[in-house]
């Protein structure tokens, strides 16, 4: 009886040992296809750059500015879609900066996620292909492109987007988490913008209309 007893227990043991080993043998399968996810998706994004820049006229932007890899800390990787953005506006002379719809993210204003890559510019509107994406440009009111990529001016473009309704909310959450320095530059663009965004502005930051005496 006690060698029956002593048996089955290392027969249990050995069926744990191999459900373990199972086990661990799955995760690093799992760990692998994560791996090899991400470095076709890193591959993908190459591609998708490389693609893009090859849709832009060949005096619009250098090949320095446009393709150059950079090395940081975790090795060499391509530019990003930003960074080529803005090579391509430099080249060009524009002022180019995310969309309302992506500033108000960047701030917190809004939990929706751009699905479009959409810029501001001073240049005209036009797309671009990227890939399979698309990146768009839209030509946009000075004002819109004021302070250009500073918080303040990232704060201007997340207002301008969420509208007059919005408008008292967003400031007053932006008052909170805008350094003193930026939203008081903020404040300091108010006669550039139009006058419901340079009231509600001048509202949240004298706690009166800038016309008001």
């Amino acid at each position: 009886m006690f060698r029956f007893t002593h048996e089955r227990a290392r027969l249990v043991e050995i069926a744990r040992q191999r459900r373990a080993e199972q086990a661990r043998l799955a995760k690093l399968e799992e760990q692998r296809v994560e791996y090899l996810d991400r470095k076709l998706a890193q591959a993908e994004q190459r591609d998708r750059l490389r693609t893009f820049l090859m849709t832009l006229p060949p005096d619009s932007i250098s090949e320095e500015a446009s393709v150059r890899s950079i090395t940081g800390r975790y090795g060499t990787r391509a530019p990003s879609v930003e960074q080529a953005v803005q090579a391509f506006a430099r080249q060009q002379g524009e002022i180019v900066v995310p969309s309302g719809a992506a500033a108000a993210n960047i701030l917190g204003l809004s939990t929706q996620v751009p699905v479009r890559s959409v810029y501001l510019t001073s240049g005209r509107s036009r797309s671009m292909s990227f890939g399979k994406q698309v990146v768009e440009l839209r030509h946009a009111p000075r004002w819109q492109l004021a302070l250009a990529d500073r918080p303040a001016g990232v704060a201007i473009r997340a207002l301008a987007w969420l509208g007059p309704e919005s408008a008292d909310t967003a400031l007053g959450t932006l008052k909170r988490t805008l350094s003193p320095h930026d939203f008081s530059e903020l404040a300091s663009a108010a006669p550039q913008l139009p006058t419901w965004l340079a009231q509600a502005v001048g509202k949240a930051a004298y706690g009166r209309c800038p016309s008001q005496p």
